[in-house]
Formats: structure tokens, C-alpha cells, sequence
């Protein structure tokens, strides 16, 4: 699967301030780090076991920095595909896990039936899941991934005989029946890994040089 789009200079300090507000909400900056705290992020791959040894442990949880590491591959993964959903990375890692759900699945179906928000539904607003066949607005896309992400998990009375205690691959199966689409569920796992395989570090390194040359 291919999709097309450049990156940027200025998508990629996006990226950087989008990764960086992660931190902001927690009591790093002024205690856990000395010097330049941008230098304490991780400029190889397995960086997040770096960034672990320049945090106090009682200010930063693994769970936390796993939601971080996670919500920053999807980000680089729309970023570098110029798609419009990132930045909702850490939306969609939250709802994944209020619901049960694979981290991956909400970010991948998205770019299933939208390209990541490239070819959204027009006829309705916020509609970048194809729920509904287009015809399901949503006041805001944050409202549209928490209420997509409780049906997915089956916590809506109302469509949790399709998705409740089903697996990945049911869910899916039960999203987008392979009578109507017969791949979709192996387009959408396909996608899933791309995500899961994407490179944040040497992201984030490249950010930081260009920041340093500008």
C-alpha cells in the first residue's frame, strides 16, 4: 500500500510540538531533567528505554510512556502521509484503551476508509471511519473517535451485539462484512503493522537537527 504526500520541514517541528505536549502535562521539565531537556529525548531506535533513565520513576509511569510511544506512531505515521488526522494520535490511544481495543485498530481504519482524513465523508461532518456509510456526522472528530471506539468495543447497548467479546479480526469482520469487502479485514491488518513498524526516533532526531539549522 502506497500513499502519497511529501513531509515537510514544517510538518516535521509539528510533529516535534505534537510528541513534546506529551510531556508538558507532567512535572518533567523543571525536575527530571537536567540541562537542555530536548536532548533527553530519544535519538535511536529504542529510545523510549533511554528516555526511562532520564525520567524519575515515580513521575512517569511504563504505562505512560507506552501511551506516548504508541500515540507517536500514529502521528508520524499520518504526518509522514500527509494525512489530516494527525495529531489525534493520543485521542485515539486513550479510547483504545477505555475500550479494550488494539491500539492500532482506530488510526488504521481510518486510514482505510478515509486515508487518514484525505477523503473524508463530505455529505456529513467529521466523518473519517466511513460509520454509518457516510451518513453519521459528528459534532467534532475527538467526539467521533470516543464514539466509534465504544461501539468497536462493545459498550453501546445498541450495536453491542455486533462487536461485545469479539477479537480484532472479529470486530473488524463485523465492521465491514467480508461479503461486502472481502479483504477489508486483511487490508486493515496490513495497515495495523505499518503503524505498529513505524519509526518515531529517527523522526524525532531529524526534527531536532532542523530546529538546530534554522
Amino acid at each position: 500500500m502506497v500513499f502519497d504526500g511529501a513531509q515537510s520541514s514544517l510538518m516535521k517541528r509539528t510533529l516535534k510540538s505534537r510528541f513534546m505536549q506529551s510531556f508538558v502535562v507532567l512535572p518533567l521539565l523543571g525536575t527530571a531533567f537536567t540541562g537542555n531537556p530536548l536532548m533527553a529525548i530519544p535519538t535511536a531506535l529504542g529510545g523510549v528505554n533511554s528516555l526511562i533513565a532520564n525520567v524519575q520513576t515515580e513521575t512517569i509511569s511504563p504505562e505512560e510512556l507506552t501511551r506516548i510511544e504508541h500515540a507517536a506512531k500514529i502521528d508520524t505515521f499520518f504526518e509522514e502521509h500527509d494525512m489530516p488526522l494527525a495529531g489525534y494520535g493520543r485521542k485515539m490511544v486513550e479510547v483504545a484503551e477505555a475500550n479494550d481495543l488494539d491500539w492500532r485498530l482506530l488510526p488504521a481504519i481510518a486510514v482505510r476508509e478515509s486515508t487518514g482524513g484525505r477523503q473524508a465523508c463530505k455529505k456529513v461532518p467529521n466523518s473519517h471511519f466511513g460509520w454509518g456509510s457516510c451518513k453519521i456526522g459528528f459534532k467534532s472528530t475527538d467526539d467521533e473517535i470516543a464514539t466509534i471506539g465504544v461501539h468497536l468495543g462493545g459498550n453501546n447497548p445498541k450495536t453491542a451485539n455486533h462487536y461485545d467479546g469479539k477479537d480484532t479480526a472479529g470486530i473488524l469482520r463485523a465492521y465491514n462484512p467480508p461479503s461486502i469487502v472481502p479483504t477489508y479485514t486483511k487490508e486493515v491488518f496490513k495497515i495495523m503493522d505499518m503503524i505498529d513498524h513505524q519509526s518515531i526516533d529517527d523522526t524525532i532526531a531529524n526534527t531536532d537537527a532542523s530546529a538546530s539549522q534554522s
